[in-house]
């Protein structure tokens, strides 16, 4: 594999990562001295790279279409997240009555 080939993981168990979500794909970024010691290097909810335990995460294949979209999905969050203005969320939960 290419050192700039892009490789995605799937956040299968996030025990006091609070910056990971499960079941959510992640970008891993080839780092061998942190694969020689059993973690993983990831971009995280932060949008900053740090070292995860490698079990957290299943690595896993996406077509190329999926890879560009993921990427083009995640540059355009991170600008919109950089502007000055809170980003507005849109469908976030609402507190149901009678729970």
């Amino acid at each position: 594999m290419s050192t700039r080939e892009k490789r995605f993981a799937i956040c299968v168990d996030n025990r006091g990562a609070g910056d990971l979500d499960i079941r959510k794909v992640y970008r891993v970024l080839q780092d061998k001295d942190a694969a020689a010691t059993g973690y993983v290097r990831v971009i995280d909810e932060s949008g900053e790279d740090y070292l995860y335990p490698a079990d957290y995460f299943v690595i896993i294949e996406l077509p190329q279409k999926a890879k560009r979209a993921w990427t083009a999905t995640r540059n355009s969050a991170m600008r919109r997240s950089s502007s000055n203005n809170p980003l507005q969320r849109t469908g976030s939960r609402v507190a149901r009555s009678g729970r």
